[in-house]
Order: structure tokens, then C-alpha cells, then sequence
């Protein structure tokens, strides 16, 4: 597709989201798709696997027309034995999406799928995969984490690539990739160029979906549609099998449950209202099992191997307003979710128990006046969301080796916690590492709230905000569990996967 017939589509509304899902608009990094859709079903974005369990996986597709998901497993990339799986039907009532669970599979092993779509009278192309269950054993590992995908204006650019970080991140050969929120910018709307300080431009691929904030369920599909797009993302999602949180900007930014809208750019203003709408995109377009979910959300746990258990939190769906009270208690995870945490982690008898936290703990990131994050920005005792996370770590003081992950501020970081710097003392010394953004602005740093006793070890910010990803403040974090010791290295790297710092923890017993 030409630039000047890419331009008039968009000025005449005829890249809807029926087009790019038919993948008729695609990067310049990718090769054009023809105009008329083919007789038979179109694989239009790729595949994903998730869910990944000793004996069993998740595998994701979409089709651009009404038909059936097959999936054919094996254990060799030539697919001389296979075994074919029926999944759902893709009809519009999923945005042509689905996902099927794959069982009956051997622990620690690398299987190949083959995904195809048929409408009874003809197959699609087939799209392939690749995933690692996970092992029953002491063996090692290596896990990727990061977020924040296409944010503050920075989109697919064709003249760079893309989203070139995916393809660093699949260079390092992970076995899993936890993405941490801000999966999407569903209130970011792009434009076509973005001139630079130094008088460069940056391009952006742009869709309908992506030229206003989300607001319908098509809307907010189109905003996964679009990242999906990316030669890089594709690539990477086919090779890697992911765990997925959701943070604030799949809803809108800095989103809290009853939020009543107050932005001319919104016709829908209840923001519980846009929540179950982006919930439900969000669903569509991950391969996330929703029954490993508590209540059928986002927060759920899952062990991998003898030396690791993650914990997917969700800071968003039960928090209280921004603009509540700071000197009273507060909530951030909700009574249940905190009660749930606890226990896991009580109970986990892994080497290690990794948290992902979609906030910071101890970061203040303001909200106007109020407070968007867990740290209030007030010296002492802990109070609003911090009095729920105190209450936590008293609670898992004696449980060793907990780590903590975080993306959100769109910096790297490390922080180390210490009852001995801080205002609330009962709780153990911990580590938690910030990573991020994957392809968007880049901040940073926030100040540190000393409630908690945080001591910021390493940091690599902007010396500006909002910088392109072109200035090479990218980030993902990489962890590495040696399976005869248990130790576990952290790496803090950049888009290019470059490591900017690393530390080894070995385990402790408590």
C-alpha cells in the first residue's frame, strides 16, 4: 500500500476496524497483503501461546471471517507427528479472536503448534509457534519482564523497524515473557508525525482505532489490533509464551473503579462502564486461561519448576479513588486479593516467589493532587493504600526470597526495601526491580516515599521526559534461576539488550 493511498484510506474512514483486522493495513516493515480478501480465511495477527502449565498450554489466533480454530501440536518443527485439536469457533462475537487449552503434554519440554483456520470450505494458511512447559524439576530458567507498548504518541515507525525491543527480547532465547501492563494505550491516540527536539521526524503507522481515545469494544480491540501489527511483536509472541497484567492505560489513564470522567474527549464518562469494555478486548486478544484467575479477572498465580511461583497482581480493579483520603487507610489489591497473596506466598514452598505488581510500592506517582500509586508522598507511619501493603509484608515477614516486579514508570530501576531506613519496621528486607517502557515514553526518575526505607541502587532515566524510543531509554529486565544452586541473576537491560546493571541473589531461609 502506497503512502498517499494509506493517507486517503484514513482521511475517508475506510481503515475501519473490519480492515485491519482483515489485515489489509500493515507495517512498511512487512509484506503488503493484497486488497481483496482471499476466498478463504486470513490468520490476520499472528498467533500467542500463555497459560503455560507442566501439561498443558494456552495457543491464540484471530481470523478475519467466521470459522474454526485447529490447532496441530507437536514436538518437532517439521511436524512429522502431530496431533490436531478442534478449538472454537472466530466469530464477531470475540472479534474473530480465540484461544484453546492444548493438554495431555510432557513437563520442561519445547512443543511446536500449527495454527489454521477453516470455514468448512477451505483452510487458512497456516501460522506457527512455540512454547516450553513448564518443568517439575530444579531446572533453570529464563524469564523476561516489562511493559508500556505504544504510549505518549510513539507508535509503529516503519523507518526504524518497529518495535524493535521485541525482536532484543527474542534474541535472549526466554522461556517466559511477563508483561506487566500498559499492554496498550487505549487513551493515546497517533498521529502520522512527531517532529523531534533535533528537528527529526518520527512516523507513525496509524489506524482509526488508534486517531481517538477507545470508548466502544471495537475501539478498544482495535487498540491489541494494532499492536499486533508489528513484524517484531508477532515474531516474538509466536516464539514466547507470556503471562499478562493489566495496568491503568488498557482502560485509561490512571483509572479508578466508580471514576466519573471529566475530559471532553470522552462521550462515555463512566469509567466502570469503559472498564468492562476494555476487560473484555483485554481477554479477547491474550491467551489467558480465565478460570486460573480468583474471580475470573486478572489475578492469579502459577509455578514454574521447583524454584519459581509468580504471582500476577491487579492494582486496579479494586483500589480506591485517587483523591481519597491519604491519612486514613486505604486499598490498593481489596481485602480479598490481599488475603489471597498472603496466603500464597505463606504457603509456596518455591525457592522463589516473584510478585508482579503493576504499581510501584514505593514510588510516588501523583495524581494531580491525588495519588495514583501506593506511596502517598507523606513521611511516617504507613497510611491510605501503603496502611494494605504494611499489613502484607508484616504478614510475609517470615517467608524468604520474595521479589518483587513492576514496570508503570517508564524507567529501570533497583530498589532495595530495609526495615532498617524505614517509618513501618515489621516486615523483612526486600528487592524490587522496575523495568519499562518496552516501546514509549521514557521518564523518570519518580522520588522515592520513605515510608518502606526504599534505597534506590541503580536507575537509568531520561534526562527529559517523554523522550522517543529513539533515544535509547527502552527497557526490559531479564532473570536467570541457576537450577543446581537456585540462585537467581537479575539483569536490568536496555531495547538493544544491553546489560545496564546485574546483581545474583542466592537463596536465604528463614
Amino acid at each position: 500500500m502506497t503512502e498517499q493511498t494509506r493517507r486517503s484510506l484514513l482521511k475517508t474512514g475506510a481503515v475501519t476496524a473490519g480492515t485491519l483486522a482483515a489485515g489489509l493495513l500493515v507495517p512498511a516493515t512487512a509484506q503488503a497483503a493484497p486488497l481483496i480478501r482471499r476466498d478463504r480465511p486470513v490468520l490476520t495477527h499472528g498467533v500467542q501461546s500463555g497459560g503455560v502449565t507442566t501439561d498443558s498450554a494456552i495457543v491464540w489466533t484471530r481470523a478475519d471471517q467466521p470459522s474454526r480454530m485447529v490447532v496441530e501440536i507437536a514436538r518437532d518443527p517439521s511436524f512429522k507427528h502431530t496431533r490436531t485439536l478442534r478449538g472454537p469457533l472466530l466469530t464477531p462475537d470475540t472479534g474473530g479472536t480465540g484461544k484453546l487449552r492444548v493438554p495431555g503434554l510432557t513437563p520442561g519440554t519445547e512443543f511446536h503448534y500449527r495454527v489454521t483456520a477453516d470455514d468448512g470450505r477451505a483452510g487458512s494458511e497456516a501460522v506457527t509457534g512455540s512454547f516450553r512447559t513448564a518443568p517439575v524439576n530444579r531446572a533453570g530458567a529464563r524469564i523476561l519482564w516489562s511493559g508500556d507498548v505504544a504510549g505518549q504518541g510513539w507508535g509503529i515507525n516503519p523507518d526504524i523497524g518497529g518495535m524493535t525491543a521485541f525482536a532484543a527480547m527474542a534474541a535472549r532465547r526466554p522461556d517466559l515473557f511477563l508483561h506487566s501492563g500498559d499492554t496498550v494505550y487505549s487513551d493515546g491516540p497517533l498521529t502520522e508525525s512527531v517532529t523531534l527536539p533535533d528537528g527529526r521526524i518520527w512516523r507513525n503507522l496509524v489506524t482509526e482505532e488508534k486517531s481517538k481515545v477507545a470508548e466502544s469494544l471495537d475501539e478498544y480491540r482495535g487498540q491489541f489490533a494494532y499492536n499486533r501489527l508489528d513484524e517484531n511483536v508477532k515474531a516474538f509472541t509466536a516464539a514466547v509464551p507470556s503471562y499478562v497484567q493489566w495496568d491503568d492505560h488498557e482502560v485509561l489513564n490512571n483509572w479508578y473503579p466508580g471514576e466519573i470522567l471529566d475530559l471532553a474527549q470522552y462521550t462515555e464518562k463512566n469509567v466502570d462502564v469503559l472498564a468492562g469494555r476494555a476487560f473484555r478486548a483485554f481477554h479477547e486478544w491474550h491467551p489467558i486461561d480465565a478460570r486460573r484467575a480468583v474471580d475470573g479477572r486478572v489475578y492469579r498465580s502459577f509455578r514454574y519448576g521447583k524454584h519459581l511461583e509468580i504471582f500476577v497482581l491487579d492494582m486496579r480493579s479494586y483500589k480506591d479513588a485517587n483523591t481519597a483520603d491519604e491519612t486514613r487507610p486505604g486499598h490498593i489489591l481489596g481485602a480479598k486479593q490481599a488475603n489471597w497473596l498472603v496466603d500464597g506466598l505463606t504457603r509456596s514452598t518455591a525457592t522463589w516467589k516473584l510478585v508482579m505488581n503493576d504499581l510501584p510500592l514505593g514510588l510516588i506517582v501523583p495524581d494531580g493532587s491525588g495519588i495514583e500509586g501506593v506511596a502517598n508522598a507523606l513521611p511516617g507511619a504507613p497510611a491510605g493504600r501503603e496502611a494494605e501493603i504494611a499489613w502484607v509484608l508484616h504478614q510475609i515477614r517470615r517467608v524468604a526470597n520474595v521479589v518483587w516486579l513492576t514496570a508503570d514508570v517508564h524507567y529501570t530501576a533497583a530498589h532495595h526495601y530495609s526495615p532498617d531506613r524505614a517509618a513501618f519496621g515489621d516486615f523483612s528486607p526486600f528487592w524490587e526491580f522496575v523495568s519499562g517502557p518496552l516501546h514509549a515514553g521514557a521518564f523518570g526518575p519518580n522520588t522515592l516515599d520513605p515510608t518502606f526505607g526504599p534505597e534506590a541502587v541503580f536507575v537509568h532515566a531520561p534526562p527529559v521526559a517523554n523522550t522517543s524510543p529513539m533515544t535509547g531509554f527502552q527497557h526490559f529486565g531479564e532473570l536467570n534461576i541457576d537450577g543446581p544452586s537456585g540462585a537467581l541473576t537479575v539483569d536490568l537491560r536496555d531495547g538493544k539488550g544491553v546489560s545496564l546493571w546485574s546483581t545474583t541473589l542466592r537463596p536465604e531461609r528463614r
